[in-house]
């Protein structure tokens, strides 16, 4: 069996990117928490909760799947003044995505399918721009495919309202019905239609829909016992109650269809306990091969034969932080957001889950890293010295003309222009509009881009009245913008 298994795995995966990094000796596990670091984890967390306004978090931290901290904070449901605890259940939004392209790989495996399949050996109705489109294409948002979960196509003249019910051969109609809006492999972008698809493949295989699967090959082997789809009727114990900001005021999450919360870009509950059992299983060849699982933390290659820009493999990002590998993905739902990271070569992984939309689960995922191990944290983000003024000109000039609701696409790279549609405009104007003109602009963060040369990236704090946002700049050496958002603010990178 070990034999048949091995050569059909070689025949699916060849042709695969090679994996060149190395190999390091497997780390030892990791000391138990000390009481300091508990302690400072405790506090950030607390003071991250209150800052953020989240009613309810569980942090999760391991080594090598053995658990160092599993802990509720705050409360899971407001109304009945429910506390969160370890067992407490969160939705995952798309860290979901991980355990669907584990799914994929496990087929690649038994030899159902292949990595380089035309997705139209699948949906042979689709339209004929879609043969050029692989497996790997969905699996590493290189497809091409329009993104179904845009504002105005679940909103309710959009063809995904997202309070109706659809069956899979309806959403598969409405999917093929979208332009491909370019050549496969040419571009990365973010898009959940191709985890929507990849659900729906998985059915199609092997006769039971994508979390039955997931249950029956995942959850129920490794004993991971709170993880499920997400459903409105069912009982679940311990579940949380989601939550959004609305003008300032804390709501209950809207309601969604049963259709949208059963989707494989990230339908599923969990809590931390859970997490520590995916966690262990993915040290080891438990569930797949080592080169399965390598392809998947290999970041995919565009059609010029260079990383994705992303940095994105099948379900997970992967970077260096201070030099050290990480894997990572974060999940936003109705009602939640997660992050899991896991530093491999370091024996840690930090998972957080929480109850509130608008939450930045991801950057408490950083800095608890950082309180266990030093030289993880993130970069402060506090007050520096501006040695180059002209970028902070440059980028009141660019907050005025956006204020103004000005074109300034003429003034950014042409693959940046691209991304600035009329709805990025209106999401970045909504946040631009309490602080700007008037606001003071304060250098926290600079430092030349790892990825684009003769770019700098620089982090701008805009404050007025006692509150502040966080203004991601970067421009190029000859002065063109090559990226900009607004994001909440907080405390470190």
């Amino acid at each position: 069996m070990h034999v048949l298994r091995t050569v059909v795995l070689a025949a699916a995966l060849a042709g695969s990117v090679p994996f060149a990094e190395a190999q390091p000796a497997t780390p030892p596990p990791r000391a138990a928490l000390t009481p300091q670091q508990t302690a400072a984890i405790d506090g950030f967390v607390k003071d991250e909760m209150a800052r953020q306004r989240i009613p309810g978090l569980e942090v999760g931290i391991y080594s090598r799947g053995r658990i160092l901290l599993a802990k509720g904070y705050g409360l899971a449901n407001v109304e009945l003044n429910v506390p969160v605890k370890p067992e407490t259940v969160f939705q995952s939004g798309s860290i979901g995505k991980q355990f669907a392209a584990a799914a994929i790989m496990m087929l690649v495996e038994e030899g159902k399918l292949s990595l380089d399949d035309s997705i139209t050996k699948y949906f042979p109705q689709a339209p004929d721009s879609w043969k050029p489109i692989r497996i790997k294409n969905l699996l590493s948002h290189t497809s091409g495919l329009s993104d179904y979960s845009t504002v105005e196509r679940t909103g309710p003249n959009g063809p995904f309202y997202e309070r109706l019910d659809f069956t899979e051969d309806e959403l598969m109609a409405k999917i093929e019905a979208m332009p491909v809006e370019w050549p496969a492999g040419s571009k990365w972008d973010y898009c959940n239609t191709n985890y929507v698809m990849l659900g729906i493949l998985i059915h199609k295989l092997t006769g039971e829909p994508y979390a039955q699967f997931l249950s029956e090959h995942i959850f129920t082997p490794l004993g991971m016992k709170s993880a499920q789809l997400i459903s409105d009727r069912d009982i679940i114990y311990n579940r949380a109650s989601g939550y959004a900001l609305d003008n300032g005021q804390l709501k209950n999450e809207e309601w969604v269809s049963p259709t949208f919360n059963a989707t494989a870009d990230g339908s599923l509950y969990f809590n931390v306990l859970d997490f520590a059992k995916w966690d262990a299983a993915l040290y080891t060849t438990r569930l797949l091969s080592q080169v399965s699982l390598d392809r998947i933390w290999t970041v995919y290659p565009l059609n010029d034969g260079l990383p994705n820009p992303a940095h994105y493999g099948f379900g997970w990002f992967i970077e260096r932080f201070h030099g050290h590998k990480v894997m990572r993905h974060n999940g936003k739902t109705w009602g939640f957001t997660s992050t899991i990271l896991r530093y491999p070569d370091d024996s840690l992984s930090v998972v957080v889950l929480t109850n509130q939309y608008d939450a930045d689960a991801e950057s408490i995922a950083d800095v608890v890293a950082g309180l266990i191990d030093p030289v993880l944290l993130p970069t402060k983000l506090a007050s520096i010295r501006d040695t180059d003024p002209s970028i902070a000109i440059s980028a009141r000039a660019l907050l005025d003309q956006l204020a103004r609701g000005n074109d300034f696409r003429v003034h950014t790279m042409p693959d940046f222009a691209l991304l600035i549609t009329p709805e990025v405009t209106a999401r970045w104007l909504r946040r631009l509009t309490p602080f700007w003109p008037g606001g003071t602009l304060t250098l926290v963060a600079r430092e030349p881009s790892s990825t684009t040369p003769n770019q700098v990236n620089s982090i701008f704090r805009l404050s007025k009245g006692g509150k502040a946002v966080l203004i991601f700049y970067n421009r190029t050496a000859t002065g063109k913008i090559h990226g900009f958002d607004i994001s909440d603010d907080r405390p470190y990178e």
